[in-house]
C-alpha cells in the first residue's frame, strides 16, 4: 500500500517513483486481467500499480 497517508494526489506531481504516470494501452487475456485484479485487491493497490510493480520486478 502507499506510504502518502494524509497527503492528497496532485496531478504531475510524482509520488511513489521519479516520474509521473502516462496513460497507455495493453492487451491481455480476460484470465490474465483477472488474476491482475486479484492480486492487486490481495495487496490494496490499483491494476496500474500492480502491474508497475510487477514489471519494474522482471529482470531481463
Amino acid at each position: 500500500m502507499s506510504n502518502r497517508k494524509g497527503i492528497k494526489g496532485q496531478r504531475n506531481v510524482p509520488y511513489l517513483y521519479t516520474e509521473v504516470k502516462v496513460k497507455k494501452t495493453i492487451m491481455v487475456t480476460p484470465t490474465a486481467w483477472t488474476m491482475l485484479k486479484e492480486k492487486a485487491n490481495s495487496e490494496g493497490v490499483s491494476a496500474s500499480e500492480m502491474a508497475e510493480r510487477l514489471f519494474r520486478n522482471t529482470q531481463g
